[in-house]
């Protein structure tokens, strides 16, 4: 079920999810958005010196204000009507023309929030990342700039974005996990800066995903030194899983695998008190047989494969299991 998070539709920046406020700016808004395209209409008077000077009074050179809002309008109106079709690559060319053309108007910060949007929708989500940094350094103090963080934590880790992804199958805790370690930490800054934030409880939800892939991608190092016989490595990962990701779904196996090491390195004290925790918190771990023993297959190890197996890839001459470990 966390895994649909990850594949389903994501919200618009929240002051657009409404067209008709979104097409007619606030009072506030309007006014900010003047005053700044007066300055730089004044900056530009100043740089050009006094050769507009002709030119006032004029009717044929005379800038016409309301039809560059109405311009800005017609292109901002073009970009929500290629959003609500989901054509992406129209929306991400109206949206920069709009920013480009229009860098101070009425809908200018609410254009970067669209492009982000738009850039991830459309799978291009370095561009979705620096597009929300930039919003960021540019207003922090936006009422929706908590849009822009719970963006960029879409971004940095999203399913599915590699297509020999879904054709080769395979458990995602044993790949890269420096995008599920980056999107965490993005979502954990959005729910410490803003915790009353209208993303947090999907940003929660979606941490708790990565929490366990994090946790799942520790024990599967910990296996593949289980399987060479690096015991204290592999008690070691199984250790950081308890003490980093207590919470994650992971917890069992963590606490089965350090029973197996401290029991195979003789530490009979510690293999105690992580059976205890195990069989007090997690009763019908499959390890229990129905007596409630702890019952753990041991593993082949390599020492213990002739060539012939090894070389076959362990198809051929396949050695005895050695009989299982009962822990009482």
């Amino acid at each position: 079920m966390l895994l649909q998070l990850f594949s389903s539709q994501f919200p618009r920046p929240p002051a657009l999810a409404n067209d008709d406020k979104s097409s007619r700016p606030c009072e506030s808004r309007k006014h900010f958005a003047s005053a700044r395209r007066i300055a730089a209409a004044a900056l530009i008077l100043a740089m050009t010196g006094c050769s507009w000077m002709p030119f006032v009074g004029g009717d044929k050179d005379e800038v016409d204000i309301e039809t560059i809002e109405t311009t800005e309008q017609k292109v901002y109106q073009q970009a929500q009507r290629s959003l609500r079709t989901s054509n992406f690559t129209s929306a991400i060319q109206q949206l920069e023309l709009l920013e480009a053309r229009f860098p101070f108007g009425d809908f200018a910060e609410q254009a970067q929030l669209e492009l982000i949007y738009a850039r991830y929708m459309s799978y291009d989500l370095e561009g979705a990342r620096s597009g929300a940094d930039r919003f960021i350094r540019l207003h922090p103090n936006h009422e929706n700039v908590d849009y822009a963080f719970y963006l960029k934590g879409l971004a940095a880790y999203r399913p599915g974005t590699n297509l020999l992804e879904g054709l080769i199958p395979g458990d995602r805790a044993k790949r890269d996990m420096l995008p599920v370690r980056e999107s965490y930490t993005e979502f954990a800054t959005l729910l410490s800066r803003y915790p009353n934030s209208q993303f947090a409880p999907d940003a929660k939800q979606r941490m708790v995903y990565l929490r366990d892939l994090l946790a799942r991608s520790e024990l599967a190092v910990a296996d593949y030194y289980l399987r060479r016989g690096a015991l204290v490595a592999a008690a070691n990962r199984a250790r950081f899983v308890l003490d980093n990701y207590p919470e994650s779904s992971a917890r069992a196996d963590a606490l089965a695998t350090l029973v197996e090491c401290n029991t195979k390195l003789g530490l009979e004290e510690e293999a105690d008190n992580a059976l205890r925790v195990l069989a007090l918190n997690h009763a019908d771990y499959p390890a229990f047989d129905e007596s409630g023993q702890f019952v753990l297959a041991d593993r082949i190890q390599n020492r213990d494969r002739s060539w012939v197996n090894l070389l076959t890839l362990g198809l051929l001459d396949r050695p005895d299991a050695p009989p299982p470990i009962t822990i009482r």
